[in-house]
């Protein structure tokens, strides 16, 4: 347990050697705080809350919008735009000027738009601690804000009561806490006052109560032994705060590609302008915007804004699939993902939970059915209908129903209990059988009971049966229950079964029974000595059958899938098996994690498909082992504990109905339905976004390549640019948000979930794309040259011929469009040919902005453009239908002689 960071060493746990502070007794915790179970005096509170500060949490610093927006701009190309533009402006040509700047500012507005909200993890730790706390100061109880709290406050619990800092606890009776946001457990974690063993891990430590988690029921007293950041709250904040902001694959990629471009264009058009001036005597002037022509021409100024559409359109498609994304590359990280690491409650299971077999000295019992819903038949082990067995079960049954303060209702077909959730399985399980809970209770109504206490580990109630006797019903931990059964109870049986439940994962409830010899009022410890043995009964919380189906599909896409819980290793395997997590999954315990290196654990972290008893840094080390190791890793988790892990991982996803904000903050995705299958559903989505964006790419550059091709080889060879820098703005800007828009709308191709996932390090520009942008770009020039110099041949003017040029390009991106729809198969189909209602509309814009351009007398005054004739208009489309056709032998050969695949690798 931390301490305040200013704890005196006379107030530490750590100081001197002395042992934490769940290992020591009550009145050692009280003399080490100096104070009295009274309290602290208002004078002693105010003196320790100046020396230890407010028990909160730090708030972090927002980011301010005006900053975020600015940060758009942080783009070498986006520079290199903008030194254009101010070039253009400088030499007269406002319009030039004015289209970059166009395009930079639309850019910056989207990308500031899709990235939503700062980060607000710490906000999020913060809103788990409960406002108000009752507490016992100079003898008198009162309640005080939360924040006022200090070391050394006595506070009390109830039922329902938020833990306002970390305990020590005095007394406890029948306390369970709920932990699963802190430790994974399924169930509430029973708590007693008693010292436990100093190397307990963080699940074990009994004698302690943690800030931020819920009373599920009993009361209790502890002293405030940390608050604010010394607490394990606090801690984990503290870790989540030193966990750095990854940079996502696509993001370095993209920074990469940009650097490279930036300079290599940089470079070029500084070559290009000294050849100008000095060897092919340009005036300075008409060189440098020239230079700025091709520097247009080159740099593909739509393709930012294009490729955060892109995520921003598979985030909307995410969303309908129940899967919100949150920060937008993880959009496209999802389809790079090699390992989903996963917690298990709430995530993998239902968290709900639900016998499973049932035991009696007789006979054994598989119960079908899973969650709170009454479902399912009860059938003697081996799957045979027997009634007689379900008539000597009875009283286990019976037991288990009035044995019980929960309570099961239902609403629009959901089971939902309100109490402890082994009790509301057991009502399921009583229900299953044909019993009433309302009726049984009515026919053997309860006189008296001894709650359940940590201290002895049972629960007893007395009943009134029908006939007037006096019965009394125990459930409780089973070797309690055992000790007080009568001698000639068979501890061989029971201890076989209890062994036999271990290696099913489940946990056990024993259960027994006493008929007294007369009535009474009042129930006493010895009057359930020498109790009938029920029997025992096999808990456990049943996995997610869409969970089942998931984990196949990934595995089935070559994606890892490894569950890290809290929960006992036993449990954790169990499940593990159910959900066929791997083919024979091996487990792991934190206790067997930390004795290894970091080293050590990158070389068998592969190999593991179970980590239980893990703690939040556990979790932290394997996701940066995995890591390490090359891996892409999305982690899913729903608690506190997940928080710093979730922030870690390339791809953070947390659970939206069950999940803590803190994890819900830390997360780059959250799961509006808390279901496992919306990861699967998510990746996909994923790796059809990556498909698209490189078909963005794939269609862009070559476009962008063609015209600077284009216009270097007119002023290394000397003749008259075929475009103007306007002229080339047009065409990027207007077939940018149309036809390279559209190839984000694209639907995944057939196969995309067989692939194994991609390298962390391949990059976006692949072999394949590589050659596709310098043959495409190729075949642009030859088109365009040859319809410049038919044209000029044939007696046009020089605006004529510009203008034809311009629309052979337009028509040839239009053709290549069709090819560029398949990546991985050939598009000469009947499906590629009708293409999508997305494509049709793309084509129609720019077919009416071409018609606007070519014949528009404003038009022509801005962009110096010229009509041309129906034959020529012809011409031109009946040579993007050529270039379609070559481009698709080019397809063809490359997959005949099996390039294809290789130059896809």
């Amino acid at each position: 347990m931390n301490r305040p960071a200013d704890l005196p060493p006379s107030l530490s746990s750590e100081a001197s050697g002395d042992a934490p502070w769940h290992a020591v007794s009550p009145t050692e915790a009280l003399a080490r705080l100096d104070v009295t179970p009274a309290g602290l005096s208002e004078a002693e509170a105010a003196r320790r809350r100046e020396r230890y500060g407010p028990n909160a949490l730090p708030q972090e610093a927002r980011v301010h919008p005006l900053r975020r927006f600015l940060a758009q701009f942080h783009n070498p190309l986006i520079y290199f735009l903008l030194a254009a533009a101010i070039a253009a402006l400088a030499l007269a040509h406002p319009i030039d000027a004015v289209v970059i700047l166009a395009v930079v500012i639309v850019n910056a507005i989207v990308g500031f738009v899709q990235e939503g909200k700062a980060e607000e993890s710490l906000n999020g730790m913060g809103s788990l601690i409960s406002p108000r706390a009752v507490v016992q100061r100079e003898g008198r109880r009162q309640s005080i804000d939360v924040v006022d709290l200090v070391p050394g406050d006595v506070v009390l619990l109830e039922p329902g009561d938020r833990v306002p800092a970390d305990l020590r606890l005095l007394r406890a009776r029948g306390l369970a806490i709920e932990e699963a946001a802190l430790t994974g457990e399924s169930i509430a974690a029973e708590k007693q006052e008693d010292a436990v063993a100093p190397d307990a891990p963080l699940g074990d430590r009994t004698s302690l109560a943690f800030s931020g988690t819920l009373v599920a029921k009993g009361q209790a007293t502890g002293v405030v032994i940390a608050t604010g950041t010394a607490t394990e709250i606090g801690r984990i904040s503290g870790m989540l705060q030193a966990v750095p902001v990854l940079v996502t694959p696509l993001i370095r990629q993209i920074n990469r590609f940009s650097h490279q471009l930036t300079f290599t264009i940089l470079g070029a058009s500084i070559l290009l302008f000294a050849f100008a001036v000095l060897i092919r005597g340009f005036v300075w002037d008409d060189a440098l915007i020239s230079v700025v022509a091709v520097a247009a021409a080159a740099i593909p100024e739509g393709l930012p804004a294009v490729i955060t559409i892109t995520l921003a359109i598979g985030v909307r498609r995410m969303a309908a699939r129940n899967a919100v994304i949150r920060k937008l590359p993880a959009v496209e990280t999802l389809g790079a993902t090699s390992v989903i690491c996963t917690d298990k409650t709430g995530t993998l299971t239902r968290n709900e939970m639900t016998v499973r077999h049932v035991f009696t000295a007789s006979c054994a019992l598989d119960v079908a059915g899973s969650g709170y819903a009454p479902q399912g038949a009860i059938t003697e082990e081996g799957g045979r209908d027997d009634a007689a067995a379900l008539a000597d079960a009875a009283a286990i049954l019976r037991c288990g129903m009035l044995c019980n303060d929960a309570r099961l209702s239902e609403t629009k077909g959901e089971w939902t209990v309100a109490g402890d959730p082994m009790e509301g399985a057991l009502l399921a399980l009583g229900m299953k059988a044909g019993l009433d809970p309302v009726h049984l209770a009515g026919e053997w109504p309860r006189v008296d009971e001894i709650p359940f206490d940590a201290a002895y580990r049972y629960m007893a109630t007395l009943h009134r049966g029908p006939g007037g006797e006096h019965v009394v019903f125990v459930k409780g931990a089973p070797e309690a229950v055992l000790a007080l059964a009568e001698p000639q109870a068979d501890p061989v049986r029971w201890d076989n079964l209890s062994a036999k439940a271990a290696r099913l994962g489940e946990r056990l409830l024993g259960f027994g029974m006493v008929r007294l010899p007369k009535p009474r009022e009042r129930l006493h410890a010895q009057d359930i000595e020498g109790l009938t043995m029920l029997g025992l009964m096999g808990f456990i919380d049943p996995p997610r059958e869409e969970a089942r189906q998931a984990i196949a599909e990934c595995r089935s896409a070559g994606i890892a899938v490894k569950m890290i819980t809290g929960d006992h290793v036993e449990t954790a395997r169990a499940i593990a098996r159910q959900l066929d997590l791997a083919d024979d999954p091996v487990a792991m315990t934190g206790a067997e994690l930390e004795r290894l290196s970091d080293a050590e654990l990158e070389d068998v972290v592969g190999r593991v498909s179970v980590f239980a008893r893990a703690s939040p840094e556990h979790k932290l080390r394997i996701v940066r082992a995995l890591q390490a190791r090359g891996a892409i890793v999305a982690m899913t988790g729903d608690g506190v504990n997940d928080a710093p892990s979730l922030k870690q991982a390339d791809v953070g996803t947390a659970m939206g109905l069950a999940g803590t904000e803190a994890a819900r903050e830390a997360s780059q995705m959250v799961l509006l339905d808390d279901n496992f299958a919306s990861i699967v559903a998510a990746v996909h989505e994923g790796r059809t976004v990556y498909d698209n964006l490189r078909k963005v790419i794939a269609w862009t550059l070559p476009t962008n390549g063609g015209e600077a091709m284009l216009m270097v080889l007119a002023i290394l060879l000397g003749f008259t640019l075929p475009m103007t820098a306007t002229q080339i703005l047009w065409i990027n800007l207007v077939t940018t948000v149309t036809l390279g828009l559209v190839l984000a709308f694209e639907p995944p191709e057939t196969e995309v979930m067989q692939r194994p996932p991609r390298r962390a390090d391949a990059s976006l520009l692949s072999p394949f794309l590589l050659w596709r942008v310098i043959f495409v770009s190729i075949l642009f020039t030859v088109l365009m040259l040859a319809v410049f110099f038919v044209a000029q041949a044939r007696g046009e003017d020089i605006a004529t011929a510009r203008t034809l040029v311009v629309n052979m390009l337009v028509i040839a991106e239009t053709s290549y469009l069709f090819n560029v729809r398949y990546l991985h198969m050939r598009s000469l189909t009947w499906r590629g040919a009708l293409g999508t209602p997305a494509v049709l509309l793309a084509i129609g814009g720019v077919l009416l902005a071409q018609l606007a351009f070519t014949y528009l007398p404003v038009m022509h005054d801005i962009f110096g453009t010229r009509s041309i004739t129906l034959l020529d208009g012809a011409i031109i489309v009946a040579l993007g239908v050529v270039l379609f056709v070559v481009l698709e032998l080019e397809k063809w050969a490359m997959k005949h002689f099996d390039w294809f695949e290789e130059l896809h690798s």
